[in-house]
C-alpha cells in the first residue's frame, strides 16, 4: 500500500444546528491533529474533490445527501456529479458513508426516501471504488478489493 504525506485534506459535509454537534465536531478536529486541514463542503462536495491536490478523507456521504434531500436539489444530477468529480481524482479518497438499509423499513416518508436515495448513492460510489470496508461492531469487513 502506498503512502502518503501530510497534510491531508479532511471534508466535512455536517451542518452544524446544536451544542451536541458541535461538541462532537470539535471533538473530531481535536482528533485529527496538525497533519489535517478541513474544508466545510455541506453542499458543493463535488467542487472540493476537484480542488482538492492531496489525499482525502470525507465525512461523510450520508451527510451530504441528507443536506441536499432537505434543501430539495436534485439527487439524481447531484450524485452523477459527485461519481464525475470522484473520476476526475487527482489523488486517493476515502468516502465515509452510512449503511442505514439494514434496518426495518420507517413508517416516515422522508426517512424511507432518503434510505431509497442513499442506498442507490452507495451503490453507485461502491461500483466505481477500488476497495470497499463495511465496518460493523468496530470490525472491518472488506467487501471489494
Amino acid at each position: 500500500m502506498q503512502s502518503f504525506a501530510p497534510p491531508y485534506l479532511y471534508i466535512a459535509t455536517a451542518q452544524i444546528f446544536d451544542a451536541e454537534l458541535e461538541a462532537r465536531v470539535d471533538l473530531h478536529r481535536q482528533r485529527r491533529g496538525g497533519d489535517w486541514q478541513t474544508l466545510e463542503a455541506p453542499f458543493d462536495l463535488p467542487q472540493a474533490l476537484r480542488q482538492a491536490q492531496q489525499p482525502v478523507l470525507v465525512d461523510c456521504l450520508s451527510m451530504w445527501l441528507s443536506n441536499l434531500l432537505l434543501d430539495e436539489r436534485d439527487l439524481g444530477d447531484e450524485t452523477a456529479d459527485l461519481c464525475a468529480a470522484l473520476e476526475q481524482a487527482k489523488g486517493p479518497i476515502v468516502l465515509v458513508s452510512n449503511e442505514v438499509g439494514l434496518g426495518g423499513i420507517s413508517a416516515n416518508a422522508l426517512q424511507r426516501r432518503f434510505a431509497d436515495a442513499l442506498g442507490l448513492l452507495n451503490q453507485r460510489v461502491a461500483g466505481m471504488s477500488e476497495r470497499v470496508v463495511l465496518v460493523a461492531a468496530g470490525l472491518p469487513l472488506t467487501l471489494k478489493g
